[in-house]
């Protein structure tokens, strides 16, 4: 498995598409308490026209998990150093949840790195401290099994869980398995990141992809982001808050059109 050393730490990544070629590139990261193959159903797709750089976020998956807390400063000088290291001057960046919010962070504060941009289910402002403090403490104290009982069943529709039960355990797998400080230490990272007077100043071409039933970025949320963002986009999916593996196809497809269309 290939790792970078990224700011004092192990990064786990992976490259799909021709590494060496022309195509652009296309910086995946994935959402709190999974891991980087949550975009398994956007692979196959997005690697025909694209060099795919998947990461493990710090604190999950295989990446190092190191003592916290952690900072989005922290999470997005994470993707500049593994850009660093790769030699990728720009690409285009799709994260959801909280790689979301390190998208919304990049644009606005390193947009000359990017090309284009797509935030999913995410916010400026994810949350509160009342929800943040309890849940890493949580993790902590019971650990991640526990805790997947009350935060699984907010990803999905009850529609979606039971029409996939496979997928839901895959998924289910990944957030137990995820390092319990590492996972505190992100929520400490979601809870301090209040980005909404930085917004505005994004500059990078935008879209912004919210989840109907999403309870933890809310609809209300996501079109508020997108007004916030100067000529954004925004799409409403049939979901909640996972909208790329619920609606997989149409998100697929939705984000190749923003990612390919003429500037």
């Amino acid at each position: 498995m290939p790792y970078a050393a990224v700011n004092g730490i192990e990064l786990h990544y992976r490259i799909d598409g021709d590494r060496h070629g022309r195509a652009p590139w296309l910086i995946m990261s994935n959402s709190l308490g999974s891991d980087m193959s949550m975009w398994t159903p956007q692979l196959a797709a997005f690697s025909q026209q694209f060099r795919v750089l998947r990461y493990d976020t710090r604190g999950h998956g295989h990446s190092e998990a190191p003592k916290g807390p952690y900072t989005i400063e922290q999470l997005t000088g994470d993707v500049l150093g593994l850009m660093d290291t790769l030699k990728i001057d720009k690409a285009n960046f799709c994260g959801i949840s909280m790689g979301g919010l390190t998208g919304i962070a990049l644009a606005a504060r390193h947009g000359h790195r990017l090309e284009r941009v797509v935030l999913c289910n995410t916010a400026a402002r994810i949350g509160s401290p009342e929800v943040w403090v309890p849940r890493a403490e949580r993790a902590r104290k019971e650990g991640m099994l526990a805790l997947s009982e009350a935060v699984l069943p907010r990803w999905f529709t009850g529609e979606f869980i039971e029409r996939q039960p496979l997928m839901f355990s895959v998924i289910r797998d990944v957030f137990v398995h995820t390092d319990k400080e590492g996972y505190a230490n992100n929520c400490a990272a979601i809870d301090a990141a209040d980005l909404r007077p930085e917004v505005p100043g994004i500059k990078v071409p935008a879209l912004v992809i919210g989840g109907t039933h999403d309870v933890a970025a809310t609809p209300a949320q996501g079109r508020e982001l997108a007004a916030a963002i100067p000529n954004a986009r925004y799409l409403e999916l049939d979901a909640s808050h996972i909208s790329n593996i619920e609606q997989a196809d149409l998100f697929t497809k939705t984000v190749l059109d923003f990612l390919t269309e003429p500037q």
